[in-house]
């Protein structure tokens, strides 16, 4: 079988080959600044070797994925899955040969990093019945393999950077022969860089990345100035899969493209100004901007006092006739329900209310009782804190049999997280997506997004909820004890 494929012309027209055979023996690493045509080589030894091996390509920037609409790649949104998917994934990858590209390009980076150092990690702890050969691209390597610490957390890129080690030295021997590609030499990890025996350079402009490919390629440092001078598309090429001597690179045409903007200049729209305006502000100009629901108007300091006056002089009077006069007939004590759901309603018109502290809350649901003449309080302290969670939950009537489960579940969870808990049930039971954390937040009280993280995980702990998130960062959360899930968010 011909392993030997044609990825371009050298300066006298002559094809260049590549031996496929002998490229996953020795691995490759490409180099060039951006614009310098990674991508487009990149393409060029995935198309001709498609018919050959084992592909699977860790695309951070979804440049490749139009490969499966020409060859038999299978694209994966890792966005889509969470860990324990994108790791299964990988297995049953290895298993089926199945020629992937795992498209990164909808998540950040440390979701990209954390998403490819799992896939990687399944790819390598694979069983040895499953040790199949397979070339393994990854674009933006410096991404996953930092030579130095960045803005992502060093947990994340020490999983990453192993990842990255493990396959471009220990992988050749389970069958995964790294094709790694960078804008940068100085920013990829050197012993990631070092296990590669191909090289591919192109156009680079910085004095230390020139050094280095002037290195690999085995050139004096006088001679590294030409790195600099060479064209798009254009690379020098080394090493036992290309050749035993540099040699210079024109990269072929390919069959497909990128779903990129061109770059090419293209003609400006010849609307006029008008016209363009009126295409981009017409709706928003016709859109009223929301009125805000006006604010309850507040009571004097006086009318307050008349009002309580009143309040404790009727109940006085009742007291009065109960006392003094026996043959009254027995008062039927007032319905208070009514008043108390009234009260909460009231006071969760407040956007600040569940902000605020707990006295002040009683407090003011006190005042809100009084006004509505009531002759005391219905609710004590620890009453009112969890009548107060469930109705920030959306639940003002906690005797109604519909809610019994829910509460029952919920019966394991201090009272302080009832809403948070009630919020997320609620929204299981009515099939919708997972509360944010702002909204979590405004049911518990807090404005910290990491206290919110802490809570979700405690009740997670305890058995209330099971969390799923997928690397899109979309969360759904189960409650195992109504046997429901909101959807994902």
């Amino acid at each position: 079988m011909n392993s030997s494929i044609e990825i371009g012309t050298d300066d006298r027209g002559a094809a260049v080959h590549v031996n496929v055979q002998e490229l996953l023996a020795t691995r490759l690493l490409v180099q060039g600044n951006s614009g310098s045509g990674k991508s487009h080589l990149l393409r060029r030894l995935l198309e001709e070797s498609a018919g050959l091996v084992q592909q699977i390509v860790i695309d951070p920037e979804g440049d490749f994925v139009t490969l499966a609409d020409r060859y038999s790649h299978i694209v994966v949104n890792a966005g889509d899955y969470s860990e324990r998917e994108i790791a299964a994934m990988g297995a049953r990858i290895r298993e089926h040969r199945a020629s992937v590209i795992v498209a990164l390009d909808t998540l950040d980076i440390e979701a990209q990093m954390s998403c490819a150092a799992v896939f990687l990690n399944a790819l390598f702890d694979a069983p040895r019945e499953h040790w199949f050969p397979a070339l393994v691209v990854v674009d933006e390597a410096q991404m996953f393999a930092p030579s130095a610490s960045g803005d992502v957390s060093d947990t994340i890129r020490r999983a990453s950077l192993a990842a990255m080690t493990n396959l471009m030295c220990r992988g050749r021997k389970r069958g995964l022969a790294g094709a790694i590609a960078t804008q940068r030499l100085a920013k990829l990890a050197k012993n990631v860089a070092a296990e590669a025996s191909n090289f591919l350079m192109g156009r680079t402009f910085l004095d230390i990345d020139m050094a280095r490919a002037a290195d690999l390629l085995g050139m004096e440092r006088r001679q590294a100035e030409a790195i600099r001078d060479l064209e798009r598309g254009h690379f020098l090429g080394l090493g036992p899969a290309i050749s035993r001597r540099p040699v210079a690179v024109k990269i072929g045409s390919t069959q497909t493209a990128t779903r990129a903007g061109t770059h090419n200049l293209l003609p400006l729209p010849s609307a006029e100004r008008q016209d363009m305006r009126t295409m981009l502000f017409a709706e928003l100009e016709t859109q009223a901007p929301p009125i805000p629901a006006p604010a309850p108007k507040p009571l004097a300091p006086d009318e307050l006092l008349r009002r309580f006056a009143e309040q404790d002089a009727g109940g006085a009077d009742r007291a009065d006739v109960g006392d003094n006069d026996l043959s009254a007939p027995d008062v039927e004590a007032p319905d208070t329900e009514p008043a108390i759901v009234s009260a909460l309603d009231d006071m969760l018109a407040d956007p600040d209310a569940a902000f605020h502290p707990e006295a002040f809350l009683y407090q003011d649901f006190s005042v809100r009782c009084r006004m509505q003449r009531l002759a005391r309080v219905p609710l004590d302290l620890p009453q009112f804190r969890r009548r107060f969670a469930l109705a920030k939950g959306g639940i003002f009537d906690p005797a109604d049999e519909k809610w019994r489960e829910l509460l029952d579940a919920a019966s394991r969870l201090p009272d302080d997280m009832l809403a948070p808990f009630v919020c997320i049930a609620r929204a299981a039971m009515e099939g919708i997506p997972c509360p944010d954390d702002e909204a979590l937040g405004r049911a518990y009280g807090t404005r910290s997004p990491g206290r919110i993280r802490r809570l979700v995980e405690y009740m997670e702990k305890q058995g209330a909820v099971v969390v799923r998130s997928d690397f899109g960062g979309r969360r759904s959360i189960g409650i195992p004890e109504l046997g429901l899930s909101t959807e994902a968010e």
